[in-house]
């Protein structure tokens, strides 16, 4: 039976078995590669995407409960949004990996707290991991993208 979900504003029909990995059908039948493999645990983000509006890592979640779920993925980010354009401007980018999980947990985070403060920014990034910068762009880049404060 297909599982009817919207993905980055299109609904869909997936013919998957339920206990399929939302991240192996945004990866495989969708064609969706921004959510990473890291752990498949569910510890590192680099899977992460939002469904309707919370941020979930896609290795733990069976495509039988997303029936009906709205799901944004990192493709589904406008790559002109201050978002996108921070993280550009800070340089808090450097392999890849963690960049699209980082990104839609600051999503979520900016769009409960749009001005917060930087134990916010800390605590809503928590659930993903960086090996590569050390987190302090990635931070700078949420905290400029939520006052629009734009690096020359």
């Amino acid at each position: 039976m297909p599982v009817k979900i919207q993905i980055n504003g299109h609904e869909v029909q997936v013919q998957a078995p339920p206990a399929s990995r939302l991240l192996d059908v945004l990866r495989g039948e969708l064609g969706l590669k921004g959510a990473k493999e890291g752990c498949g645990e569910g510890e590192c983000g680099a899977c992460a995407v939002l469904v309707n509006g919370q941020v979930v890592n896609s290795c733990l979640i069976p495509l039988g409960q997303m029936e009906g779920a709205e799901i944004v993925t990192i493709e589904g980010v406008p790559v002109d949004s201050a978002l996108i354009q921070a993280f550009h401007d800070c340089a808090a980018a450097q392999c890849g990996i963690c960049t699209p999980g980082m990104i839609l947990a600051a999503t979520a985070l900016l769009a409960e707290h749009p001005q917060p403060t930087m134990d916010e920014i800390r605590w809503g990034l928590s659930g993903n991991l960086c090996r590569c910068t050390g987190y302090g762009r990635i931070y700078e880049a949420v905290a400029q993208a939520s006052t629009g404060d734009a690096h020359g």
